[in-house]
């Protein structure tokens, strides 16, 4: 229309306008702090759900890997209707916590198949460690849960040394564990580990996948379980 004032771009105010409104949102943004709050919330947001988006696409093109390698351990039901993937690292003070998550998991529910990967990412005794429990399940895979559970839920430190001594007392050998270390390095499980850790956006441990979902963090059994009823229920994890 004829006359018409347009409203002026940020780029046309001069230097005092641009002082001036400045000076106005500092003012507005410091008697309003709430608002920088939802905004840190609303990123918070954005990227969680970029993440799980991510971690959605990996998990379909890679179904194989994640759930039928012939790297993978699996405890409980190895028939089971679902199956729950957990990503750890014998050093991590939540995996050790989680491991009773598993417990009552594999207790609640015949019906659970649960498959671990190895993930050392918490330095070189994380990586020693893995390597002896590589050695062991080959060595001895019938007693690899009672080396998964001891290893995990001790206090020490894991390395190569309380690996082998946990070992020991399920009656294998450091011999027999050290000739096996030598004639395999072991390197494919763990790579094809941080392959998938990549791929799914995982950062840390223990991270989850349930059915089409990647869960990060130790969420405890009552929200795995939840999952778990959903996958059968609908065939998601959130129905």
């Amino acid at each position: 229309m004829a006359g018409a004032t347009l409203p002026q771009a940020a780029f046309a105010l001069d230097d005092k306008q641009k002082k001036e409104m400045g000076e106005f949102i500092r003012e507005y943004l410091v008697a309003n702090p709430e608002i920088l709050l939802e905004a840190q919330q609303s990123l918070k947001k954005k990227q969680q759900d970029e993440q799980l988006r991510q971690a959605e696409v990996a998990i379909s093109e890679n179904q194989q890997t994640i759930f039928k390698s012939v790297h993978d351990v699996t405890l409980g039901n190895p028939k089971g209707d679902v199956t729950i993937v957990e990503f750890y690292d014998y050093n991590c003070g939540y995996c050790k916590r989680a491991l009773a998550d598993m417990e009552t998991i594999l207790a609640n529910d015949k019906n659970v198949r649960f498959v671990l990967k190895e993930l050392p990412i918490l330095g070189p005794d994380s990586l020693a460690a893995h390597k002896v429990s590589a050695a062991f399940r080959q060595v001895a895979p019938e007693k690899y849960g009672e080396f998964h559970r001891a290893l995990l839920g001790g206090e020490d430190r894991a390395t190569e040394e309380t690996a082998i001594a946990v070992a020991g007392r399920l009656g294998v050998s450091e011999a027999d564990l050290r000739a096996k270390m030598e004639t395999d390095a072991h390197d494919a499980a763990v790579k094809e580990s941080y392959t998938l850790a990549n791929n799914l956006g995982i950062t840390g441990t223990p991270s989850y996948v349930v059915g089409n979902e990647a869960v990060f963090g130790a969420v405890g059994a009552e929200e795995l379980e939840t999952k778990v009823t959903n996958m059968r229920s609908c065939g998601k994890t959130v129905c």
